[in-house]
């Protein structure tokens, strides 16, 4: 099993901005020291506690400081980008990355980040649209040879022809062919982006939203996919992203997850989940009450926090209920003492890791 960070980033709304990017930074950094096998941070525009509404320029700051961890967008948000400027952003990226870049990709978005870009929360339809249309002109751009026109129902394209003579045109193309690996997010059971992952040969990301309950599903819906196209599914390629807070003693953890992972969820989770498909995921049974999901649920079910031995052990039951998975992504924090976080990660990798070193 490899290990790997899903950074949203949390950042608890006293957290200066600056501070919150550099704690983000510093986590990334260490990551690639303890041997993280990737990291990937997410996008929203409108949300306070997830400050990042340009991941690709923190990944451009981590990747100088970094040598070996692969870095990714988790996710862009594909109905709130230009697709012809998407393209060029993120092909200039992986060129920086020199092959640690990839691209996460959604088709979702919060529904105040959907308004602040004139978009209709209320139409899901529209915007799973445009979202695959998005990603269709991207992935067009860049195979294209020569001349590329695209006219959609969004987006009309026509790029220059390039000039030798001027050495001037469309030209910008991915430094990995014929694009960056490419991770779909799913964080609802019945997920279409999972038949995607499925149907193109794709990375599979489930979401740290869905219980146990719902990950063989996940899977099944993936190997569907890749049944309609052919292919052979691969659990290795699966990513399943969980909170995780380890430390030294059992009490020492649940004492540091009441405190971090409770304050994430009771302040800024609950608030926007509560009735929700998001909420629903959660229970290990859909008939539970919503006001069930507590902190104490959430950290006997669903969280993976305790000491290494416990950790390992619960990593261990994810996996066999899950059916399998290749990498587990743990959930960056952002304690008041960013020594915890830091210990943590450590203990990790460090004892954790070892223990389930033998899980596929």
């Amino acid at each position: 099993m490899e290990f790997g960070l899903f950074m949203m980033p949390l950042h608890p709304p006293h957290r200066s901005l600056a501070d919150g990017y550099q704690r983000d930074v510093d986590q990334i950094v260490l990551a690639d020291r303890l041997g993280f096998r990737e990291a990937w941070v997410g996008e929203h525009l409108t949300e306070r506690w997830e400050t990042a509404p340009a991941p690709d320029l923190l990944l451009a700051q981590a990747l100088a400081l970094t040598r070996r961890v692969k870095l990714g967008t988790g996710v862009t948000l594909l109905a709130l980008h230009n697709p012809v400027y998407l393209a060029h952003r993120l092909a200039m990226l992986d060129h920086m990355a020199r092959g640690r870049f990839q691209w996460g990709i959604g088709g979702g978005a919060i529904p105040t980040d959907l308004a602040l870009f004139g978009l209709d929360p209320a139409n899901p339809a529209v915007v799973r649209a445009r979202s695959a249309e998005v990603l269709d002109v991207v992935l067009k751009l860049w195979e294209s040879e020569g001349r590329f026109t695209y006219h959609g129902t969004f987006f009309d394209i026509d790029t220059p022809l390039f000039d030798p003579v001027k050495d001037r045109g469309y030209y910008m193309k991915p430094y990995q062919r014929p694009h960056p690996p490419v991770a779909v997010a799913a964080s609802t059971p019945d997920s279409g982006s999972m038949r995607m992952a499925g149907e193109r040969g794709w990375m599979p990301m489930t979401s740290s939203l869905l219980s146990r309950t719902y990950l063989k599903d996940h899977w099944r819906l993936v190997e569907a996919g890749a049944a309609r196209t052919g292919r052979n599914a691969n659990r290795g390629d699966w990513r399943v992203a969980r909170d995780v807070l380890v430390g030294p003693t059992p009490a020492v953890a649940r004492e540091r997850a009441r405190i971090v992972l409770g304050r994430n969820y009771l302040q800024h989770q609950h608030p926007n989940r509560v009735g929700t498909i998001q909420m629903t995921s959660t229970k290990l049974d859909p008939a539970m009450p919503d006001e069930a999901v507590t902190v104490d649920y959430l950290m006997d079910n669903v969280w993976i926090v305790g000491d290494p031995a416990q950790c390992a052990e619960q990593i261990q039951q994810l996996h066999e209920e899950s059916g399998g998975f290749g990498t587990l992504l743990s959930i960056t924090t952002d304690s008041d003492d960013a020594g915890w976080d830091h210990e943590s990660l450590r203990l990790l990798m460090e004892h954790v890791a070892p223990r389930v070193a033998h899980l596929s």
